[in-house]
């Protein structure tokens, strides 16, 4: 979607299933993900998520959409 050395600076980004991604910064994340984490390049944040996200499995969901 974005291009790798695009010189934007983008926000790591995490769901309710503690799954990580990277967003434009100058973007609202999408619906069911929010901040959480650094503010770079892109580079940067994916450093970030390397180190933080040692488990690529989805957490359980917690809540009234546990059911789901």
């Amino acid at each position: 979607m974005f291009e790798d050395n695009d010189g934007r600076e983008y926000v790591v980004v995490r769901n309710d299933v503690n799954q990580y991604s990277i967003w434009p910064s100058d973007r609202q994340p999408p619906t069911g993900w929010a901040p959480a984490g650094r503010t770079g390049s892109k580079a940067d944040c994916l450093a970030e998520i390397a180190e933080v996200w040692t488990d690529m499995r989805p957490a359980p969901r917690t809540g009234t959409d546990a059911h789901v």
